[in-house]
C-alpha cells in the first residue's frame, strides 16, 4: 500500500479488488500488441491485480491500455457505423407482396457491412462486452484513482497530478483530493493540470463564458462558435453509438417470444429513447447526473448578445432567432430580435436572416424522436415521461452568472434573456433575525457580517461548566471512527477522529457507564440549538434533526511539521462542491434534504482548528472563527455556504455538530429513538439534566 506519510495520502481511497479473468491473472502480459484490441474490462481488471500485487510499473501500464482500448473501441464503433451508413443506404419500403424486401435487404446490408468492418479490429462483438460494475467504474473514472497512486510509487508526480485531476474533476464529493492536488502543483512545479477526459466542447463552453463575463467579447464569439461545432459533432457521435446492442428490461433474452414488429418495435424504441437524451448526456459534466439546464440554447443566447456588442448586428439577429426555435416566448429575446431588425433597416431585409440551420434540424428531429416515444408509449405498453429539455428556470445554479445589463447601453438597447443568476431559489422565503428564546445567549455576528448568507454566530449557548460536563461524556462514550464509517483519520491522515450519537450517549447512561444526567445534558443542548436555529432564521416549518454528533478531532504527535493540509477540506453540506466549474451538484451522494447546520464547541484549548468559510472557489476566505465553549455557528447547508475546518495542530478540538431537514420523511432515525428513550426515562422520574431547554425567559 502507498505510505500514509505522504502529504497526497488522502487521495489513496482503498478500493476492494475486482473479480479477476482467468486469462489475466498473470499481469498485463496476457494483452497482446497485434491482432484484434485487448478488451478494456481484461486490462482493468489486470492492473488491478498488479497494483495489489505491488507491481506498480505493471498496473500503470496495464492501466493506460485499459484506458486507450476504450477510446480506440468506441473510435472503431464510431468509424464503422458511419462509413457504413454511408455505403449502405437504407431502401423505402415499395407497394405490394415482398414490398419491405428492399428495406430489409439494406438493413441486412449495413449489418454486415458493420461487421465486416469492425471484427478485424475489434474481433467478436462478445469480446467487448463489460459488466455494469467495469462500466460504472470507468465512467465514474476510477481507473485513474488507481493509476494515481501508481504514479506515486514511480515518483511520476507530473502524471499522478494529472490522473488526480482527472478523477476530482468526476468525483468533487472526494474533498480531501482538492487540497492533495495543490500538494502536487507545489511538488511537481506544475499548475495547469489536465483533465484527460475533458469533453472539448465542454471546456470551450466553459472559456467562452469566462471570456463574455470578463467582456471580451470577440475571444467570447470565438469559444462558444468553436463549442457550438463541438457540440453538433459530439450529438451525431452520439447518435451513432446509441445504435448499439440495448438491453430488454422487461425480457429475458432467451425466453423472449415476440412476433417481428414487436421484436424490431422493442429495440428500436430503445435506440430512439437512447437518441432523443442525447440532449441531456451532452449537457451533463463528466461524473455528474444532473445537466446544465438549458445547455445548447446558452450558446445562442450568449452569442447574440456578443455579437451587437462587436458590432456584427447579421450575426447577432441570427442567434436570436437560433434561441428563439427553443424559447419563441422569451419576452427579453424577442425584444432583442426587434432592436436588431431595426438597426439593420435600410440596409438589408432582416425577414432574409434565418435561424442556423443545424439548430433548426436537432429541434425538427428531437419533436419527431419525442412523437414516435409518446405514440409507443400509447400503443405498445410503454412507460414513458418527456423531460423538460430546454428548461429555462432550473432550481439549480448550472451556470457562469451572466449581466443582466450594460450601463453603457441606451434603455432601449439590447438585454439577455436571463438576468444575473442568483443562488438556487429556495422553496421557502429566507429570513433571519428572529428571537433567540433564551436571554443569556449573546449575539456576534450576522449574515452580512460574516459576508454571506443565512449565516450568524452567537455565544454562550451554553456554559462552561455544561462544556466540561459535555467533555466528560464525551471522553467515556466515544469511538474512534464512530460516524466515519470506521475510519479513525477520514479526512486526513494527520488527526484523529472520535464521536458519538445521541442514542449512544442517553444507552450509556442508562446503562450507568456514564452519569445519566450528563447524558441527557447532549440531548438536552441539541434540542436547545435545533430552537435557536428554528427561532433565528423565522422558518414557518418545523426544524428536525438529520444527524446528531458529538466530534472530537486531535492532532497526532509527530505528524505536524510543514502540515498544510485542512482538518476537513471545503465543502457544502446539501451538495457536491465543483470549485473548477464554480458550481455545487445538488444530487446523491450528497445529502441533499439538508437544509440548516449548527456547530456548537465546546472547548478553545487546541492550536489551530479555525471554521472557515469560503467562496465557491474553495480558496478564498469570507470568514474565520475561532471556537471556543458556548460558541455556535449556524448556516443553511446549501452551495451558498462552502466552509471547512483549518488543521488542528495541537491538542483536540471538540464539537457538536448539528444538521437538521425541514422534510420529516427524512427525520434522523436515532433521534427518534433518542426521543423514545428520553419519554421512558421521564416516566421513571429519572428526570432530564439540569439544564432547562424549555425557552421561558423568552426575549
Amino acid at each position: 500500500m502507498v505510505s500514509r506519510s505522504r502529504p497526497w495520502g488522502a487521495l489513496l481511497l482503498l478500493l476492494p479488488p475486482l473479480l479477476l479473468p482467468a486469462a489475466c491473472r498473470a499481469g498485463c502480459g496476457c494483452a497482446g500488441e497485434g491482432g484484434p484490441l485487448e478488451p478494456f474490462d481484461s486490462l482493468y481488471a489486470s492492473g488491478v491485480e498488479a497494483y495489489y500485487g505491488g507491481d506498480f510499473a505493471g498496473a500503470a501500464r496495464c492501466l493506460e491500455r485499459a484506458l486507450h482500448s476504450r477510446r480506440e473501441l468506441r473510435a472503431a464503433r464510431l468509424r464503422c457505423r458511419r462509413r457504413c451508413r454511408g455505403q449502405v443506404r437504407l431502401a423505402a419500403p415499395g407497394p405490394g407482396p415482398g414490398g419491405d424486401l428492399p428495406f430489409f435487404g439494406s438493413v441486412l446490408g449495413r449489418a454486415s457491412c458493420v461487421r465486416s468492418c469492425e471484427e478485424p479490429r475489434l474481433g467478436t462483438a462478445s469480446r467487448h462486452r463489460a459488466s455494469e460494475e467495469v462500466r460504472a467504474d470507468f465512467q465514474r473514472r476510477v481507473p485513474y484513482s488507481y493509476l494515481q497512486r501508481a504514479y506515486i510509487q514511480l515518483n511520476k508526480l507530473e502524471e499522478a497530478a494529472n490522473a488526480a485531476h482527472t478523477f476530482f474533476m468526476a468525483n468533487p464529493e472526494h474533498m480531501e483530493i482538492q487540497q492533495d492536488i495543490e500538494n502536487y502543483k507545489t511538488t511537481s512545479g506544475k499548475v495547469n493540470l489536465i483533465d484527460r477526459e475533458a469533453k472539448q466542447y465542454m471546456e470551450d463552453y466553459t472559456a467562452g463564458v469566462r471570456h463574455y463575463d470578463k467582456e471580451e467579447y470577440e475571444l467570447a464569439i470565438d469559444f462558444l462558435e468553436r463549442a457550438l461545432k463541438g457540440y453538433y459533432s459530439e450529438d451525431e457521435d452520439c447518435q451513432i453509438m446509441c445504435e448499439g446492442p440495448q438491453r430488454f428490461e422487461e425480457h429475458e433474452y432467451l425466453e423472449y417470444k415476440a412476433g417481428l414488429y414487436e421484436a424490431i418495435a422493442d429495440h428500436y424504441m430503445q435506440v430512439l429513447a437512447c437518441k432523443h437524451d442525447c440532449v441531456r448526456e451532452l449537457a451533463t459534466r463528466s461524473g455528474r447526473i444532473s445537466p446544465i439546464e438549458n445547455f445548447l440554447p446558452l450558446h445562442y443566447d450568449y452569442l447574440q448578445f456578443a455579437y451587437y456588442r462587436v458590432g456584427d448586428y447579421v450575426k447577432a439577429l441570427e442567434c436570436a432567432k437560433s434561441y428563439l426555435l427553443f424559447h419563441p416566448d422569451d419576452e427579453d429575446v424577442l425584444e432583442n430580435a426587434g432592436y436588431y431588425k431595426g438597426l439593420l433597416e435600410g440596409t438589408m431585409d432582416p425577414d432574409t436572416i434565418k435561424p442556423r440551420k443545424e439548430a433548426k434540424m436537432l429541434l425538427r428531429r428531437h419533436k419527431l424522436e419525442s412523437h414516435l416515444l409518446q405514440v409507443a408509449a400509447a400503443g405498445l405498453g410503454y412507460t414513458y415521461t418527456e423531460p423538460n429539455y430546454w428548461n429555462r428556470y432550473g432550481a439549480r445554479q448550472d451556470e457562469h452568472s451572466v449581466p443582466s445589463s450594460v450601463s453603457s447601453e441606451p434603455e432601449d438597447g439590447p438585454r439577455l434573456s436571463l438576468t444575473k443568476k442568483p443562488m438556487p431559489k429556495p422553496d421557502r422565503e429566507l429570513k433571519e433575525g428572529g428571537p433567540l428564546l433564551y436571554s443569556d445567549i449573546k449575539f456576534v455576528y450576522n449574515s452580512q457580517q460574516l459576508n454571506g448568507t443565512q449565516r450568524v454566530l452567537l455565544d454562550n449557548v451554553i456554559s462552561e461548566e455544561q462544556c466540561q460536563e459535555l467533555h466528560r461524556v464525551a471522553s467515556g462514550i466515544m469511538l474512534a471512527g464512530d460516524g466515519y464509517r470506521g475510519k479513525t483519520s477520514p479526512h486526513t491522515p494527520n488527526e484523529k477522529f472520535e464521536g458519538a450519537t445521541v442514542l449512544k450517549a442517553l444507552k450509556y447512561g442508562y446503562e450507568g457507564r456514564v452519569p445519566l444526567r450528563s447524558a441527557r445534558l447532549f440531548y438536552d443542548i441539541s434540542e436547545k440549538a435545533r430552537r435557536i436555529v428554528e427561532s433565528y432564521f423565522m422558518l414557518n416549518s418545523t426544524l428536525y434533526f438529520s444527524y446528531t454528533h458529538l466530534v472530537c478531532r486531535t492532532a497526532l504527535s509527530g505528524q505536524q511539521e510543514r502540515r498544510n493540509d485542512l482538518s476537513h477540506p471545503i465543502h457544502a453540506d446539501n451538495c457536491l462542491l465543483d470549485p473548477e466549474a464554480n458550481e455545487c451538484w445538488k444530487e446523491p451522494p450528497a445529502y441533499t434534504f439538508r437544509d440548516y447546520s449548527a456547530l456548537l464547541y465546546m472547548n478553545a484549548d487546541f492550536e489551530g482548528g479555525e471554521f472557515i468559510f469560503t467562496e465557491m472557489d474553495a480558496k478564498t476566505v469570507t470568514a474565520s472563527i475561532k471556537p471556543k465553549c458556548g460558541r455556535m455557528i449556524s448556516f443553511s447547508s446549501g452551495g451558498e455556504n462552502p466552509h471547512g475546518v483549518k488543521a488542528v495542530t495541537k491538542g483536540q478540538r471538540c464539537a457538536v455538530a448539528l444538521w437538521f431537514t425541514l422534510d420529516p420523511l427524512y427525520r434522523e432515525l436515532e433521534r427518534i429513538q433518542a426521543d423514545e428513550v428520553v419519554a421512558m426515562l421521564d416516566q421513571e422520574h429519572l428526570g432530564p439534566s439540569d439544564m432547562n431547554i424549555n425557552p421561558k425567559d423568552e426575549l
